[in-house]
């Protein structure tokens, strides 16, 4: 005689386990991957947060770097794995970008991944060489209005968050500056650095030690409001050019479907490694400012750039790479 199980009998049994096992959340190893090389902003964000993580919860939590596609490998092996609590994904604003300019992601990162918080943000400059005629942000605009496409701004490669508010910045402000699509960072700041292009949108950590230097001239910044660091530069909003308040964020995401009490659990112990002494002073040395939004605000804002982003993409015809 066979002996097999109802179907609503199954489903309750699966239900039961997957609550026991949330309900004793963590019982083993926690890894939270990130999409961009060790000594990135995310990598560095991700390694101070792990051991606060691992003392609080009481389980290892390790930090695995995979690389690729704009972070779009990590956040599709977050996606795929199982909605367990056990792997997390640095998300950065990079994902939100890639569902508008890569069309042929095998995953949503907006309905596969859930968000849990918003970290944190690096505000965004936009920096001139330090002998550009360019003094404010109005200046470099009424450089760029009476010199149409002969301006330049450098990028790290198209389709990256540094070529959109390059874009956006010509769409807001009337202006056409010519994009200069680099293989990364670092030769774009370089050759801004030099004079051979004329601007870029850079994140604050990596060009903060040249602004200050007075070897980069910094005419505005992206982001909630002025940086500590920087107090004397003025925003966009500031500086008459609205849509530019969203600087580049960092945050935590899960797999959809993870259990809710994991999701608040992992909340409540990111706040309190957030709110650490440690945590604070190495964030701030490197121009990152603490946010801590939790799923629903965190969310909100992934929604607004992800309709932000796909119009400009459109309205530009951007494609990435």
């Amino acid at each position: 005689m066979k002996n097999s199980m109802p179907r609503w009998a199954l489903a309750l049994a699966l239900t039961l386990c997957s609550a026991a096992a949330s309900a004793a959340w963590p019982d083993k190893p926690i890894k939270i991957i990130v999409g961009f090389p060790p000594g990135t902003t995310g990598d560095l964000i991700a390694r101070s947060l792990a051991p606060k993580l691992s003392q609080s919860l009481g389980q290892a939590v390790v930090v695995e770097n995979r690389t690729g596609a704009g972070s779009s490998v990590a956040a599709e092996a977050v996606a795929r794995s199982v909605p367990d609590g056990y792997t997390l994904l640095l998300s950065t604003t990079a994902n939100v970008i890639n569902q508008s300019v890569s069309p042929n992601l095998k995953f949503d990162f907006t309905k596969d991944l859930a968000p849990v918080m918003l970290l944190a943000e690096n505000p965004v400059l936009l920096v001139v060489p330090a002998n550009s005629p360019a003094n404010t942000l109005q200046g470099l605009i009424a450089a760029a209005k009476a010199a149409p496409g002969k301006l330049s701004f450098a990028s790290s490669g198209n389709g990256t968050f540094t070529h959109l508010y390059g874009e956006l910045f010509n769409q807001v402000a009337g202006v056409k500056l010519t994009h200069v699509p680099y293989r990364g960072s670092s030769q774009a700041i370089t050759d801004v650095l030099s004079g051979v292009v004329d601007a870029s949108f850079a994140p604050s950590t990596p060009v903060l030690s040249n602004v200050k230097a007075g070897k980069l001239k910094a005419l505005a910044v992206i982001g909630r409001g002025r940086m500590p660091a920087l107090p004397e530069v003025p925003t966009f909003e500031e500086g008459k050019i609205p849509g530019f308040d969203s600087a580049l964020w960092f945050g935590l995401n899960v797999p959809s479907g993870t259990p809710a009490n994991v999701v608040e659990m992992l909340g409540m112990q990111l706040r309190s490694a957030l709110d650490a002494p440690d945590v604070k002073s190495q964030f701030m040395a490197q121009g990152i400012q603490v946010i801590a939004d939790g799923p629903q605000k965190f969310g909100e804002q992934v929604a607004r750039e992800n309709a932000q982003w796909a119009r400009l993409v459109k309205a530009a015809n951007i494609q990435g790479e």
